[in-house]
């Protein structure tokens, strides 16, 4: 075979290989994908993965992913319904189900990230413009659980019962941006607020009507417990004098018994003999002695006293 023969037969080869290679295309499990002749699509959506075919040099495959994607919206500021500005930082996942109306539409996800900062952005700007901002950071209303007067009407005063709640706020913000996007062959699974703060402006005067609020009540649980230790210092003191007077009662009445008992006992005694009342008065002036002597006491008594005879009898 001549030279030019073989240059021929090679050429020939490289386009058909080239022309072959072009044909063929891999379509992933995570991947559907839309052929376009001349830029205009072909023949519906692919979503089957595997080796797939189409006319080479003429036809173009374009990509699309089946995940679950992320929108992540930027740190707005709204005015809520009764006048509160505040910044809302929200997050969505949507997903690609319609791939020929989406390439139709948005072309290619950057245009779809550009759309939905349109509908949810104005749909949250909606939504919070709507609704006051106790609906926008609560999503159920609270049962005080207490048994305290005080504690029970201070949580009835601070927590305001709300009707909408952050909740349904954002599933109304979900299902109006999904009617919006449904023509665009996506879907917004999941709309979430992550965060709702003040604005610069006001948050300090916010943060003085919570520590002013908060003393308030502070001196509200102070005064009712300064009260209630009054009423049991108050109590307290009743039931020791009543305790020390009961005591005092009964001490008297037993120390009366016990001197009626001896009495009784000295009497009975006394009645018996001459030894005996001879023996009782002894031991009566022996008492007397010791109560009414000790080492520096000085008595001064006649002799024909009753209270020096047995004095007078000591050798």
């Amino acid at each position: 075979m001549s030279k030019s023969k073989k240059i021929i037969a090679a050429v020939i080869g490289i386009a058909v290989f080239l022309t072959v290679l072009d044909g063929l295309y891999i379509l992933h499990e995570t991947e559907q994908a839309i052929i376009t002749q001349f830029g205009d699509p072909v023949g519906g959506e692919v979503t089957a993965p595997g080796l797939k075919f189409k006319i080479p040099f003429i036809q173009d495959v374009n990509y699309f992913d089946k995940r679950y994607l992320e929108w992540d919206g930027d740190r707005n500021q709204i005015p809520t319904k009764d006048k509160k500005f505040i910044f809302v930082d929200s997050y969505a996942r949507w997903q690609i189900t319609d791939p020929l109306q989406f390439y139709q539409r948005l072309g290619n996800e950057r245009g779809a990230q550009s759309r939905l900062d349109d509908i949810l952005d104005g749909e949250t700007r909606n939504a919070i413009a709507s609704h006051d901002l106790l609906e926008i950071v609560r999503s159920s209303n609270r049962e005080p659980d207490t048994t305290g007067s005080l504690m029970l009407e201070v949580v009835e005063d601070s927590l305001q019962d709300i009707e909408t709640g952050r909740q349904q706020i954002q599933e109304d913000i979900q299902r109006l941006a999904n009617e919006r996007a449904e023509e665009l062959g996506i879907a917004i699974l999941d709309f979430r607020i992550k965060r709702v703060s003040y604005v610069e402006e006001v948050r300090q005067t916010v943060y003085d009507r919570m520590i002013s609020e908060r003393n308030r009540i502070a001196d509200e649980f102070r005064s009712e417990g300064q009260g209630e230790a009054s009423r049991i210092n108050g109590e307290k003191e009743r039931d020791l004098a009543r305790i020390q007077s009961e005591a005092y009662r009964e001490a008297e009445i037993i120390r009366g018994e016990a001197d009626a008992r001896a009495a009784a006992i000295y009497n009975a005694a006394y009645n018996q003999n001459n030894q005996a009342r001879e023996f009782y008065s002894f031991i009566r002036s022996m008492d007397a002695y010791t109560k009414t002597m000790d080492k520096e006491t000085n008595i001064i008594l006649s002799t024909d006293s009753d209270f020096f005879q047995y004095l007078n009898q000591i050798d």
